[in-house]
């Protein structure tokens, strides 16, 4: 088991035989065991030791109930996994269990496979858990609707429809660009979602070769393959009664996308080289940044799976289409690497606004904030000044030629001043060519009225 190593496991019953037989197969399995027939010495163990999961007998002798070991064993550490050992005929107490914090319960006679299998879905869920635990609190504000900063028309109307079906199980199919904010919505979708507290697991299918892709979905028996020595579930598994994330699905294989079909339409697959079916719950929501209905058409991507996953699609806009969300987006960013390195800077200078209010951004959001986490860094005041930030490839439209050279220039702040000009005049001229010197749009993507616009063009002597 690929969780096992180093797991500490405590396991509670007053049956010698099962406490041994499960001593012996975890032990086997390479956990580290703790078998106890008592409350005391349970409670003890769990003062010792940090625990990875528990196993208790619902029914143990000396007047105490396995739920008053489960309330216990709670208030100690309420993220500790508790399975309850119950019979038949006490399935009721099972369930009144589970809902005192049990994560599950299992039936007598113990089924080894199926007590492993339990086991290993708990102990993972907690650690990924633990791994989203930031995104459960603090970022998950970052996910909700007031921090998904926009004020975008097209943008405002994807998150609006975003919030019609957020509640629903429909598989959703996000579409645009490399960085435009796809896993953000989706975690957007899930985390304000009635799934909220449920697992949020994603998948990025273009970075696994087709094999281990099939591995990462669906999980493997021990021995399903060369190299499978042990067993392991798949996200599919992990992410039951929450949501799977499929970044980059146009880039999953013909095979694979057969079997993500089946599991669409039946909720239930089998893992590699196992035959006992698996049922799961999941909400899917897929992205690409290629163009899936042509991709449909060329054969790469199954016309009927297509139609599973684009129940609901959204689009979202390239960050050059939304320009007024880069004021906005800036602002945001800085307050966030302000907190990371306790920085203390106000804002972006004038002349760097109007180079990214111009600049084409093929990096998108993922851009923006990568430059801005560089100015905060870097930045030597309380602005970030263009000449603090390093851009892709090493230069941005509008960005000076030359840095300040103390044998031919007056003084830093003229030469700042001069090259503020420089740039304002290039931008200028660039969004007027892209306007077709329509001055009106021009004065609106530049953020300033049409007759400062008139009066810049006049003396920078642009013609008209």
């Amino acid at each position: 088991m690929a969780c096992a190593n180093g797991s500490h496991i405590l396991i509670v019953d007053d049956e010698a035989g099962i406490l041994r037989g499960l001593s012996d197969l975890f032990g086997t399995e390479g956990f580290i065991v703790h078998a106890e027939q008592t409350m005391p010495g349970a409670l003890r163990v769990a003062d010792d030791y940090d625990l990875d999961i528990a196993i208790v007998d619902i029914r143990l002798k000396h007047a105490v109930s396995g739920t008053t070991l489960l309330t216990a064993l709670k208030e100690r550490d309420p993220e500790l996994p508790v399975l309850m050992i119950t019979g038949y005929g006490s399935v009721e107490s099972a369930v009144e269990a589970m809902h005192l914090g049990a994560a599950d319960y299992i039936l007598k006679p113990i089924d080894n496979s199926h007590i492993l299998d339990k086991v290993q879905k708990h102990i993972e869920l907690v650690r990924l858990k633990h791994d989203n635990l930031y995104l459960h609190g603090e970022l998950r504000e970052k996910y909700c609707a007031s921090d998904i900063v926009t004020a975008d028309p097209e943008m405002l109307h994807q998150l609006q429809v975003a919030d019609r079906i957020k509640q629903s199980n429909a598989p959703v199919l996000l579409c645009g660009e490399s960085g435009t904010g796809k896993e953000i919505m989706a975690r957007y979708i899930h985390f304000t979602s009635n799934r909220k507290d449920r697992p949020f697991v994603c998948v990025n299918c273009a970075a696994l070769s087709e094999s281990l892709l099939l591995s990462e979905l669906f999980g493997h028996e021990k021995g399903a393959f060369t190299g499978a020595f042990e067993k392991r579930l798949g996200k599919f598994e992990l992410a039951d009664t929450g949501t799977l994330f499929l970044d980059e699905i146009g880039d999953m294989s013909l095979e694979v996308q057969a079997k993500l079909l089946r599991v669409l339409e039946q909720s239930c697959f089998e893992r590699l080289g196992g035959s006992r079916s698996v049922s799961v719950d999941i909400r899917i929501i897929s992205a690409t940044n290629k163009p899936v209905a042509q991709l449909v058409q060329e054969g790469k991507v199954r016309a009927d799976l297509y139609y599973r996953i684009n129940v609901v699609q959204l689009m979202l806009p390239p960050l050059r289409q939304r320009r007024t969300d880069i004021p906005l987006l800036a602002d945001h960013f800085i307050r966030l690497y302000n907190r990371r390195y306790n920085r203390k800077v106000m804002g972006v200078s004038d002349a760097v606004m109007r180079s990214w209010m111009v600049y084409h951004w093929p990096g998108n959001v993922r851009e923006l904030q990568n430059v801005v986490n560089q100015g905060v860094l870097l930045s030597a005041s309380d602005q970030i000044e263009l000449l603090g930030v390093e851009y892709p490839g090493g230069s941005m439209q509008a960005q000076p030629k030359r840095l300040f050279d103390p044998q031919r220039d007056e003084s830093l702040q003229s030469f700042v001043k001069q090259a503020a000009g420089e740039i304002e005049k290039a931008s200028i001229e660039h969004v007027l060519r892209e306007c077709s010197s329509n001055q009106s749009k021009a004065a609106g993507i530049l953020q300033m009225t049409r007759k400062t616009l008139a009066k810049k063009i006049q003396e920078y002597h642009i013609p008209r």
